[in-house]
């Protein structure tokens, strides 16, 4: 199913919008100095004769991505404290002039080559990443509407990801100017720190979440309470989960791309950026991909196709990687090969799929965490994603030790991800059940919606539509930007497939009363329990699926739940569904109904809430009717 909503992608104006172009510019910028300065220090080191502290060049190069990585563990707790506290905005911009300072500290020490003044400044330049982290993805959901957020995490992964190239191109560019190199690339640290500086005064007020919170300066327990703090509630954890695993699986390919290119494909430092590219352009394409499929809301069912791509296309990597590497192949011989397409493309397609599998998780987090504790669950990302990078390489590297070729690491890691993906969905099913609805619906439909800016933000609600077809919760689920407990039949739960989404789905199962009195109390009972817990619940009034596509009389249930739950009324409409795969059309073979169903049009129309003491079951049939028009 395509949806198509009536109003436009948030994507494409998002980027120039006041509230959330500067956000966009500042953490660009600021990712890309701390790879012109990471990747400016790394050539210096390798490429230095002589010892630097009394260690081999390869030690120092692991011992500053040590430095680097240091603060997230140390300081991301106090730093998301500190995000909650106070204001953003200012919070950003202080650590941005502290950027300019690091900047300032990293050109002094490549202009005179002092290592010990370097190392010192590679380790602020990760304290100032640490503090910033959870302010740049807190600071989304005080900006952007709802229906932006996946847009905003789509800009901010590709940027990231765009800026962490750009700024491996120039450093390396920088240091070949030779014996000026060093210092250009400290003056261009600077420039880029105080531009910076001027895109975060930029940034809109960002009030304070918790502003009576208590900072405490201990690092260990602050550490462990944030982290008790995520798990407290099961979904974001085991998505702070996923997106470290992700971060296991892609700095395994980010550390050992260089090796790959030089020992597998032969090639050299042009063909390593090259490459390189190919895989962040595909990280870009997928995360601007997930948002045009999420349908404008946070669309978690692209994670576990994100996860599947991870797999399929990493272990292709591995089977079309040359067992023996051709001799000094240029850039430009190496993309001509039609041999090498199917291996770009597999490194294109590992890019889209990590877009897919983060993108949802990000904004999955920030939707879902509560805002006066946003700030500190973030910071407990960071830590679990620092931790998750520090066993990537020890895994690398005891696998290399071992004997594992580069290519074999890969196939390993890929083949890891299966029983981390299945680990996570059988934790959290929810998951792989709006992964189902998602594929159900992209083969059979195109979904066209109308007012679904009418359905509640927050707060109790009861969604009624017209019943046409199976599928009508499906398409529903589908299209609403929260979820919908549906009052189902039982006997749908018997139903092995139906079952497993519905259930997960947290449908209430419902019966007549002269076939089962006891489970038609507590349905009632059951919704009643959800409306007072400020859920959505979803009925189809006329108590069963049309046989002649025209909307039949409203029950009285609608009436009873609103004489104990006085809640909001959303109608709901569907049309064009009558002639597709799932309906009750008499006449028609089964083939003929499912060539009509697959890519049919399908039109969701949702009207204003209408308050509980005016909403009654007439009354509502006939807005539902005047919603769906005269199309079936």
């Amino acid at each position: 199913m395509t949806i198509k909503t009536n109003s436009q992608s948030p994507l494409k104006g998002l980027l120039f919008a006041p509230r959330f172009g500067p956000i966009f510019l500042t953490q660009f910028l600021g990712a890309f100095n701390d790879n012109v300065f990471k990747n400016a220090l790394v050539l210096l080191v390798a490429f230095q004769s002589g010892k630097i502290l009394g260690l081999e060049p390869a030690i120092v190069v692991q011992l500053a991505s040590g430095l680097f990585i240091l603060p997230f563990f140390l300081f991301s707790a106090m730093a998301g404290q500190i995000a909650d506290k106070f204001d953003k905005a200012r919070i950003i911009r202080i650590v941005k002039v502290v950027e300019i300072g690091i900047a300032a500290t990293a050109t002094a020490g490549f202009a005179t080559s002092h290592a010990e003044l370097l190392l010192a400044a590679l380790f602020l330049m990760g304290l100032h990443s640490t503090f910033f982290g959870p302010l740049k993805y807190s600071i989304l959901p005080q900006h952007l509407a709802a229906d932006e957020l996946v847009a905003g995490n789509a800009w901010v992964e590709s940027g990231t990801f765009v800026a962490i190239l750009i700024g491996s191109v120039v450093a390396g560019l920088l240091m070949a100017i030779k014996p000026q190199g060093p210092l250009l690339a400290g003056i261009t640290c600077v420039v880029v720190a105080v531009a910076g500086y001027f895109a975060s005064r930029m940034i809109p007020a960002a009030p304070p979440a918790a502003p009576g919170l208590k900072i405490s300066l201990n690092p260990f327990t602050e550490t462990l309470r944030n982290i008790r703090m995520a798990r407290g509630n099961r979904t974001v954890f085991h998505s702070l989960m996923g997106i470290s695993w992700f971060w296991f699986y892609g700095a395994i390919f980010l550390t050992q791309f260089a090796p790959f290119v030089k020992e597998v494909l032969g090639g050299g430092e042009l063909m390593v950026t090259a490459l390189l590219a190919t895989f962040i352009v595909g990280i870009a394409l997928g995360s601007f991909l997930c948002e045009r499929l999420s349908g404008k809301h946070v669309e978690i069912g692209l994670v576990p196709l994100g996860s599947i791509g991870l797999t399929v296309f990493g272990v292709d990597l591995w089977w079309a990687s040359p067992s023996v590497p051709p001799q000094d192949l240029g850039v430009w011989a190496f993309f001509a090969d039609p041999h090498h397409w199917r291996l770009v493309f597999d490194l294109v397609m590992i890019g889209v799929s990590g877009g897919f599998y983060t993108v949802p998780l990000y904004a999955m987090i920030q939707a879902r965490s509560r805002p006066a504790e946003r700030s500190r669950i973030i910071a407990a990302n960071n830590i679990l994603n620092a931790a998750f990078m520090v066993v990537s390489a020890v895994f690398a590297g005891a696998a290399l030790a071992g004997g594992v070729s580069i290519p074999q690491i890969f196939l390993i890691t890929a083949l890891m991800n299966v029983a981390v993906a299945l680990y996570v969905y059988k934790l959290v099913p929810e998951f792989l059940m709006r992964f189902l609805i998602w594929m159900l619906m992209h083969t059979v439909y195109r979904l066209r919606t109308q007012g679904l800016e009418n359905i509640p933000e927050s707060g109790p609600a009861v969604i009624i539509c017209n019943h046409v077809s199976y599928v009508d919760a499906l398409i529903i689920t589908a299209a609403s930007h929260r979820p919908i407990r549906f009052v189902m039949d039982h006997n749908i739960f018997k139903i092995p497939l139906a079952n497993f989404v519905f259930r997960e789905n947290r449908a209430i199962p419902i019966a007549p009363a002269k076939e089962n009195e006891a489970l038609l109390n507590k349905a009632y009972d059951d919704i009643a329990a959800a409306l007072e817990a400020g859920e959505l619940v979803g009925i189809f009034p006329e108590g069963g699926i049309t046989r002649d596509g025209e909307i039949a009389p409203f029950k009285n249930g609608i009436a009873r739940i609103l004489e104990r739950s006085p809640v909001p009324v959303v109608p709901m409409a569907l049309r064009g569904l009558w002639d597709s795969a799932f309906a009750r059309k008499p006449g028609s073979s089964l083939l003929r109904a499912v060539r009509r169903g697959i890519w049919s049009s399908v039109e969701l129309n949702v009207g204003a809430a209408h308050a509980a003491d005016f909403a009654d079951p007439f009354g509502l049939q006939l807005e539902v009717a005047r919603l769906r028009g005269s199309a079936k």
